[in-house]
């Protein structure tokens, strides 16, 4: 047996989330990160609805909640017309602005608590796999050495050690535009956050913690950005530079839009940015490799632990890569509408505002796709893979990481049931027309029946234990 069934590589938000889910199911877990300290610099500030579900299903939300500052609504791609996130169904109608320095740290204290085993300053240089496991070949403080665990999840970033030493084409387009960013002080900041799009780019300006802020955008002709530089951009697009100083972070990124071609090869797993990369609009990145891992995290855990079988891995790759394929195309028809400065642009800009403004439904469609409160993975029944649009309350029941069975009734076939297949039955509001419904451990759906015996057989097919 080896010491540790899972190795995560990357301790990101992404791989602590999935080192914690397969903490909670009875795992244990390796996390190796390359950096010896965590970086202060948030490159994510905003946690989306879906997101929040994700983490209340564990009973870890709160403390987002109370460190956060909730925005009842969010854009696509920087139009003036604002998505208005507060009719969605969900019980966190906002997007909650969080840096993720913090997000860092709090998911590292849950997974801590959980005994995952973080190890900074350990660089992967390779790996090999067999039918036994997957070998690491890893750098240390105290030199190289190997590592064996039955599967490993890359969680590395977009240029991911992991999906390259697996072999894991990674295809898709090259930068052709760029965006800055500088995390500054501001002696005459603007009244309020705010948006500015005209012929000269596009900017952001939004407070940070630490009494600073981020002022973050496109220019046609937008160089690796200085502090003079970003004064002039800003100064060109706004009118003023809001007399900015002092940065502590200056950057530049691209429109490089990649894919994974495989989630899964063998007994390795790729989530978060190794899995998928694209320009940073809207905020999306973070918020779908979180779901990447708590999609992948309570699969890999049931297998190992004997609860589910081998089978149930199969669903990974072709539940999540869709979901990657529509990340890439959303966020690319919003780079094009943020980079949309010349006159044509401005003019698409402006009836793809009015749309939004008159057909409300349009907009909240877009709002449920940029929160990931769309997602659904296919199933045979009509419910099957649906999202439940639960309540706080009936998100904390899955807080254990194992399936449970809702019923709007807990008859006595169901409780039978129930104990026979040894899942937790609550009694409680459904917002289906259905009896019952059994939920996987992410909050979908997985069987559904009008009656037990209905429901008993939908279970029978299941990839379970």
């Amino acid at each position: 047996m080896n010491a540790h069934d899972t190795i995560v590589v990357g301790a990101g938000p992404v791989g602590l989330w999935m080192a914690a889910e397969l903490a909670l199911g009875g795992g244990r877990p390796l996390v190796l990160e390359r950096a010896e300290q965590r970086s202060p610099h948030s490159k994510a500030l905003a946690i989306h609805p879906r997101t929040i579900e994700v983490l209340a299903m564990r009973g870890q939300e709160q403390a987002f909640l109370d460190g956060g500052l909730p925005v009842p609504d969010g854009h696509f791609g920087m139009l003036p017309a604002r998505l208005d996130f507060r009719g969605l169904a969900t019980p966190f109608p906002f997007t909650l602005a969080h840096p993720q320095l913090r997000t860092e740290e709090l998911l590292e204290q849950h997974a801590l608590v959980l005994g995952v085993v973080i190890r900074r300053g350990h660089q992967v240089s390779g790996l090999s796999q067999d039918e036994q496991g997957v070998t690491l070949r890893v750098s240390g403080p105290d030199g190289e050495y190997e590592i064996t665990a039955d599967h490993v999840v890359g969680a590395d970033g977009a240029g991911s050690t992991v999906r390259q030493a697996a072999g894991i084409d990674f295809p898709g387009t090259d930068s052709t535009v760029f965006g800055f960013l500088g995390d500054v002080e501001l002696a005459d900041p603007p009244e309020r956050p705010g948006f500015w799009h005209n012929e000269h780019g596009a900017l952001i300006v939004v407070p940070i913690p630490g009494g600073r802020y981020r002022v973050t955008g496109y220019a046609p002709s937008a160089p690796t950005p200085t502090l003079e530089s970003l004064r002039e951009t800003a100064k060109r697009i706004a009118g003023t530079d809001f007399g900015l100083h002092s940065p502590v972070w200056l950057s530049r990124f691209g429109n490089a839009t990649r894919l994974a071609a495989e989630y899964r090869k063998g007994r390795v797993f790729l989530a978060g940015d190794a899995a998928h990369m694209h320009f940073p609009a809207g905020g999306v990145g973070l918020n779908v490799g979180l779901q990447d891992a708590m999609n992948l995290g309570w699969k890999l855990a049931a297998v190992q632990r004997g609860w589910a079988n081998a089978a149930l891995l199969d669903t990974y790759h072709p539940e999540r890569h869709p979901v990657g394929v529509a990340l890439g195309e959303h966020t690319k028809a919003q780079t094009a509408l943020i980079t949309a400065t010349t006159e044509e642009g401005q003019s698409l800009r402006r009836f793809m505002a009015d749309l939004l403004r008159t057909h409300p439904d349009v907009a909240t469609a877009l709002a449920n796709t940029v929160t990931a409160l769309d997602v659904r993975y296919p199933g045979t029944h009509p419910l099957a893979g649906q999202r439940l649009p639960a309540t706080r309350e009936q998100l904390h029941l899955l807080r254990e990481g194992r399936p449970v069975l809702l019923a709007q009734e807990a008859s006595p076939a169901l409780k039978d049931l129930a104990t026979s297949a040894d899942l937790r039955l609550y009694e409680t509001e459904l917002p289906w027309p259905t009896a019952a419904v059994l939920m996987r451990p992410d909050g979908h759906a997985w069987a559904a029946g009008d009656t037990a015996g209905q429901l008993a057989d939908a279970i029978a097919e299941l990839p379970l234990a």
